[in-house]
């Protein structure tokens, strides 16, 4: 089996893949140095990714696709909660651990997010690293663990993601630059009938409205190939030959006009936004998303997180605790920030994932570099 730990790694060792904006891609905003989640200071990225195998499904040997990513908002040092806020845009899926980011307005330790039927093994593996590594807030811990469906291309239900990767994907977590594509828990999906995976994208606002940074996450399995939209442009009208699971005679579900898949959002920002403003970041990536084409529809899991890395010590004993806000009629570039990053990062995890073959011989095509350009300039962008 190849198993690949560290999504975000030093700038010498991250392949040089291209990214949208590589290719041409007019994206609205400011991005930060690394255009990626990182940019927002003492937020770490790790990831470990499985592929093995080719051929007939056999449950439980393979073939293999599949992985995990994990987000440290503090990086792997950092005790203290963040602030955060959560939001379900369709809840076709899952995000454990959100009633209590809900009741709290925090989140309390590293966020991963993997495959359907991998989110237990996750969850009480982060539980078993925070213990080791002294990580716990209360005696117990409710880790946020999401997923998206990648059962197309991978043996979702050999139950692959082991402890070992998750403690790899912690352990081996940086700042630096994100790799995209197929990797992570991104490395098995599929989006808008290409390949899809894991991206990631920012936005540096200006100084005079803050100068804070804004990170995005994606993990992107969502939309069906007539939807894909870039920059505006309907790309998945314009190549609609090729979509093997974005045009299925009888989707899942009987869904023959409907969204299919799912999506998985995370937000980071510096600002300082109490939990109430992150749920309305939050909310925002729902029209970054829509810009790409997404209806969100009912076999669609698209589930959203935003946390503040600021204000620490705002969760000390016993409190009462000084915080800083931004006023509210000071949000709204946060909220363009969201959105614009939140687009790019869609669009990046696509230009960033390469052809996959899986399970059965299931073959899911990459976006086409050459062809996305050649649609780009036909409609004068």
């Amino acid at each position: 089996m190849l198993s690949v730990p560290g999504s975000a790694q030093t700038p010498s060792s991250v392949p040089a893949v291209p990214r949208a904006r590589d290719l041409g891609v007019p994206f609205d905003g400011k991005p930060g140095p690394l255009d990626a989640i990182t940019d927002v200071a003492g937020v770490e990225v790790g990831s470990t990714t499985l592929i093995s195998g080719s051929g007939p499904l056999k449950v439980g040997v393979g073939p293999i696709r599949t992985g995990v990513t994990v987000v440290l908002p503090r990086g792997k040092a950092g005790k203290e909660p963040v602030y955060a806020g959560w939001f379900s845009l369709n809840g076709n899926g899952e995000m454990t651990g959100t009633t209590w980011v809900e009741e709290s307005g925090f989140l309390e330790g590293p966020l991963a997010i993997t495959n359907t039927h991998s989110v237990g093994a996750v969850r009480d593996s982060i539980i078993a690293w925070g213990l080791k590594n002294g990580a716990f807030q209360q005696p117990w811990s409710l880790p946020v663990v999401a997923e998206t469906y990648d059962g197309y291309l991978n043996d979702i239900n050999g139950f692959h993601v082991q402890p070992e990767h998750v403690y790899s994907a912690l352990d081996g977590a940086h700042g630096g630059p994100v790799r995209e594509g197929n990797v992570g828990g991104g490395t098995g999906m599929v989006c808008y009938g290409f390949k899809g995976g894991t991206g990631t994208a920012s936005r540096k606002l200006a100084d005079d409205v803050g100068g804070y940074t804004v990170g995005v996450l994606v993990q992107c399995n969502c939309g069906r190939r007539p939807q894909l939209t870039v920059a505006g442009v309907p790309v998945g009208r314009e190549l609609p030959e090729g979509a093997p699971s974005a045009n299925l005679a009888k989707p899942l579900g009987s869904e023959a006009s409907g969204d299919m898949g799912s999506i998985i959002i995370v937000i980071a920002t510096d600002a300082p936004l109490l939990p109430h403003q992150l749920k309305r970041l939050a909310r925002r990536a729902t029209l970054g998303l829509a810009r790409t084409g997404s209806t969100s529809g009912n076999g669609s899991g698209d589930i959203f997180i935003a946390f503040s890395t600021a204000n620490a010590g705002a969760d000390k004993a016993p409190g009462p605790n000084p915080v800083q806000t931004v006023a509210n009629d000071r949000i709204s570039p946060l909220f363009t920030a969201t959105v614009e990053a939140t687009e790019e990062a869609i669009i990046n995890a696509m230009v960033g994932a390469t052809t996959m073959t899986g399970i059965d011989g299931h073959t899911i095509e990459a976006l086409p570099h050459d062809k996305l350009q050649q649609v780009l300039k036909k409609y004068n962008r």
